[in-house]
């Protein structure tokens, strides 16, 4: 911690310890834990366990990666294709496409390319461990009825430009969801916020201006996509969005990016803060949160173990 407070120094923050941790001295809004795929460093990500899991560990939103099915109904899973965390070679070996990758031809399964009956045979739980077999992916219809009123929602549309190539529209499936379970307004119901978030700034233009699009949405940032958080690019953004959702190497990169996007009016949630990613200058998890909650000033972030993220309140 000691190093990157020094490191900070150079860029004229003025910081106040406070119960050992900094702060900017004005009196902080609650800090937000998004369930990064729901607790997935202890259950398997994206399923009803996971889920379960991370409204027991007090999130105060659940992720779903959003993907659409041959007969468009919505799931929660990351990958565009099911391989990874399914046992899709298994039950439907022959129903591949081939693609050429850097170590030669690979073999996907698309879920766009299967009907919501084919998902529902999938184990998505023994690839992360046995104590999970027959955990399925769930709809978000699914993962709503589980979540609401326990924990606000944090959807991503995954790729919907490459949907749309696809002759799927998953701006208007995730529009008409929300819509029919009465989260489509902002406060609809109080116990259930919702935030929308995408990679895509036309995908969530599109939801602004073509659906009237309310909710608060959240524009992705990549380590590749540094330009984004430049002043006059933070300018444009908050023209549709309500935040941001930095890499958070970008954010150790550029210690003043949170201030920038906040007086602006952007909220910033970076992404994604595990064992598996600490920053080798931090002792712990629960450290690197802290920094990057009550140093840098984000409003919330998204972790895989929301069982160790700092509450100052």
């Amino acid at each position: 911690m000691k190093n990157w407070a020094i490191r900070l120094q150079g860029f004229g923050l003025m910081m106040i310890l406070v119960g050992g941790s900094c702060t900017s001295g004005s009196a902080p809004s609650r800090k937000l834990l998004v369930a990064h795929r729901g607790a997935s460093a202890y259950a398997p990500e994206h399923t009803l366990a996971a889920y379960q899991l991370a409204l027991q560990q007090e999130a105060d939103f659940v992720e779903q990666d959003l993907q659409l099915t041959r007969d468009g109904a919505l799931i929660c899973l990351h990958d565009e294709s099911l391989e990874r965390t399914t046992n899709v070679e298994d039950v439907f070996p022959d129903r591949f496409i081939e693609e050429g990758g850097l170590a030669g031809p690979v073999r996907r399964w698309y879920a766009k390319d299967f009907d919501l009956s084919e998902i529902r045979r999938l184990d998505a739980g023994s690839w992360f461990s046995p104590d999970f077999a027959g955990q399925r992916i769930p709809t978000f219809e699914e993962a709503v009825k589980l979540i609401r009123g326990r924990a606000g929602l944090f959807p991503e549309l995954k790729a919907p430009q490459k949907y749309r190539g696809w002759g799927l529209d998953l701006e208007q499936a995730v529009v008409r969801a929300l819509q029919s379970a009465d989260l489509f307004e902002p406060g609809a119901q109080a116990g259930t916020p919702v935030y929308l978030q995408s990679f895509e700034a036309s995908s969530l233009k599109r939801l602004r201006e073509e659906f009237d699009c309310r909710l608060p949405l959240v524009l992705l940032i990549g380590t590749g996509d540094s330009e984004l958080t430049a002043l006059s690019s933070l300018r444009e953004i908050a023209r549709f969005g309500a935040g941001i959702g930095p890499d958070k190497s970008l954010l150790n990169r550029d210690a003043q990016l949170a201030a920038r996007a906040r007086r602006l009016g952007l909220r910033v949630f970076p992404y994604t803060f595990s064992r598996a990613r600490l920053d080798p200058e931090m002792n712990d998890l629960s450290s690197e949160m802290a920094f990057y909650l009550f140093t840098l000033g984000v409003d919330g972030l998204f972790t895989d173990n929301p069982d160790l993220f700092p509450r100052a309140d």
